[in-house]
Order: C-alpha cells, then sequence, then structure tokens
C-alpha cells in the first residue's frame, strides 16, 4: 500500500511539472499528455524510480542512524548503569533496548543469546527500556534494583526470569520471582522505587529521545542501528560485514 501511495504520488507529480515561462497552455496540456501516455504504456518506470527512491531514503537513514551513534557514543557504549556481558573485550559492541514484555524482545532473547556465546568477541551491553505500561516498569525496576543490591550475575539471573516470566509483573509477583531466585523480596522491592533505580530508567529514555528510538528491540552495532526484531542469521551476517 505504502508503495501503490508512492507511486500515485510520484506519476500525479509528474503530470504536473512546472513547464517553462514561455509554453503556452496548449503546449503544457500536450506535454502532460505526453508523460501521461509513456506512464501507461510503460508503467514499470514508476516502480524503477520508487526502487531507487526507496534506496536513497533506506541511505539517508543509515547515514542519520550512524550520525546519532557517533553523537551519543558514551552514553550508548560506556554508561556504568548497564549490565555488560558477552566478552568484555570483544572487537563489537551489540547494545539493545528492550522490555520485558516486548514479544519480539523476548522471541529475540535466545537468538541474542546464541549470536554472543557463539561468536565469543562480542561485548552485549542491555539497556533497560520499559515503554510497554506498569508492568514493563516494574520489572525494570525489580531488574535494576536486583543489579544494585546483588551484582551482574544475580542481575542476569533475574533478567532471564523476567523474559520469560508469564502473566502480569506486580510487586506480588516479583516479590515470588526474588523468593524463587534466592533473595529476600523486602530489600528488593524496597529499592525499587528509588532515586538511583529510577535516574537509570530516565536515562535510557532521555537518551532514545536524543536517538529517535521509540520502539523496542532496537539493537546498536558500532556506528550501526537495528530498529526492530532481526533474525539470528542477519545479526550473523551484519557482525561479519562489520568487521570487514
Amino acid at each position: 500500500m505504502r508503495r501503490l501511495a508512492a507511486t500515485t504520488a510520484l506519476a500525479a507529480s509528474l503530470l504536473a511539472l512546472p513547464a517553462a515561462a514561455e509554453m503556452t497552455v496548449e503546449e503544457r496540456e500536450a506535454l502532460h499528455a505526453e508523460i501521461r501516455a509513456y506512464l501507461l504504456e510503460h508503467p514499470e518506470v514508476l516502480i524503477e524510480a520508487m526502487d531507487v527512491l526507496q534506496a536513497r531514503e533506506e541511505a539517508a537513514a543509515v547515514e542519520r542512524d550512524a550520525l546519532l551513534v557517533q553523537a551519543q557514543s558514551d552514553r550508548i557504549f560506556a554508561s556504568p548503569d548497564d549490565w555488560v556481558g558477552g566478552n568484555p573485550d570483544g572487537d563489537i559492541t551489540l547494545v539493545e533496548f528492550m522490555d520485558y514484555r516486548c514479544g519480539y524482545c523476548r522471541k529475540a532473547h535466545a537468538e541474542v543469546a546464541e549470536l554472543v556465546k557463539s561468536d565469543g568477541n562480542i561485548r552485549y551491553v542491555i539497556k533497560e527500556f520499559p515503554i510497554l505500561g506498569e508492568g514493563s516498569l516494574l520489572s525494570s525496576q525489580f531488574a535494576i534494583a536486583i543489579r544494585l543490591l546483588h551484582g551482574d550475575d544475580a542481575y542476569k539471573t533475574a533478567h532471564n526470569a523476567l523474559i520469560a516470566l508469564r502473566g502480569d509483573a506486580t510487586e506480588e509477583t516479583l516479590a515470588r520471582l526474588a523468593t524463587e531466585l534466592g533473595h529476600d523480596p523486602a530489600p528488593i522491592l524496597a529499592k525499587m522505587g528509588t532515586p538511583e533505580v529510577l535516574a537509570v530508567i530516565e536515562a535510557n529514555h532521555v537518551l532514545a529521545t536524543d536517538m529517535d528510538i521509540s520502539g523496542t528491540p532496537t539493537f546498536v552495532m558500532q556506528d550501526t542501528m537495528l530498529r526492530g526484531y532481526v533474525l539470528l542469521e542477519d545479526m550473523r551476517r551484519i557482525v561479519a560485514d562489520l568487521r570487514s
């Protein structure tokens, strides 16, 4: 539908091309008739033109994203508030803006883990970016509170559990989850609403706004942004391209 609308608009713009000032009304009408006749006889020209336009728009978007990443590099790759996994000294850093209640984040979870494990040279950074309501926010607060209280290994375990959590994330379900993970839930629940925890989430939201990120998952690798779910084989191809 998008291509059809764009194609229609392109055809209309061609027919409405401003004519040279010296052309008469009759000459303009004749020119427009010739253009219309040609397009009707060769409609593939419109498709070819739209393909070129789409390619240019995609290239411009890639360049724009690269500039955004460059401008926010330290905040993306080097925030002390983010959990870092994989190979801390890897030659590629993969950053994921994620939401625990996001279906595509859940779908990507196992594939990202497989990518990081099988590659062995990827530094993996998680950005807590809850955007899907109260359950998302509570889940991120829970994960961050556990990291602050119990460290990175405990955070990763909680992160995996939250991704797999069924049903609503409430204080009651998160308290039960904390117990299942071997933690006293009371200090975690108390920590969740503190300024220290909320500041991490707020900083990620501000960064996402500055980078024009509005959905999850969003991935950043080097100067490349991947907006949305990406298949494992495509992630591997992108990693290989970046290394080459």
